[in-house]
């Protein structure tokens, strides 16, 4: 992405960005919908239309700022209700409903690295450059949100997982930690740790991506 002005970053990121945020949500609301919570989809929520999901600093600023001062961007959108009392099995169905969302953006990091190779493969400059940088775009901001998410840090998806997980005696206690999640991650970003959890799997697994879409 070097070399691009950042209203070229901007356009290459937006869609992206939106997609990979929007889809991850609607996982967790559609998956819930099939264990039994209809919460999202009463309140319209299982939709893709990004104006039903967009928060206007998880959404737009955050990711804007961070494209402008880092190479590393990320965001979020207005969290999918979920009812566990709804759940058949809540602990499990909860863990599900969480681990839908890393899922969604891993089939759309697929997605996107087909999309670039496509746009290679056209070998047409005009079309080919634009494709393949949406396309790596796509790539890395559904890997950073699938790879961020699986964090067990509550309230993030993994938490949601480890929860499960745990012996419900520790559960309790460790669920009471997520009032205090969001000042760990900001603590985590600020000293640059964020980089260091995320470098090293996100290194790897991007290789398998830009192979499978040819770069």
């Amino acid at each position: 992405m070097e070399g691009l002005t950042l209203i070229q970053k901007i356009v290459v990121w937006v869609i992206p960005v939106i997609f990979a945020i929007t889809v991850h949500e609607v996982a967790h609301g559609w998956v819930a919908k099939l264990y039994g919570d209809k919460t999202a989809w009463m309140l319209g929520r299982l939709t893709l239309n990004p104006l039903k999901h967009i928060d206007l600093v998880g959404t737009i600023l955050v990711p804007g700022l961070m494209l402008a001062f880092t190479g590393f961007v990320f965001g979020w959108a207005k969290p999918v209700p979920v009812n566990m009392r709804n759940l058949r099995n809540p602990q499990h169905d909860m863990a599900i409903v969480a681990l839908a969302g890393p899922v969604a953006n891993l089939l759309m990091a697929v997605a996107w690295a087909l999309f670039a190779r496509i746009g290679i493969l056209l070998n047409i400059p005009e079309v080919s450059v634009p494709m393949a940088l949406v396309g790596i775009a796509g790539i890395m901001i559904n890997l950073v949100l699938a790879l961020l998410n699986l964090l067990p840090v509550p309230p993030l998806d993994g938490s949601r997982i480890l929860s499960w997980l745990l012996p419900d005696s520790l559960s309790y206690y460790y669920n009471r930690f997520e009032r205090y999640g969001f000042f760990l991650l900001l603590f985590l970003l600020w000293s640059h740790s964020l980089d260091t959890l995320l470098g090293v799997p996100l290194n790897i697994i991007k290789s398998f991506f830009f192979t499978l879409a040819g770069l």
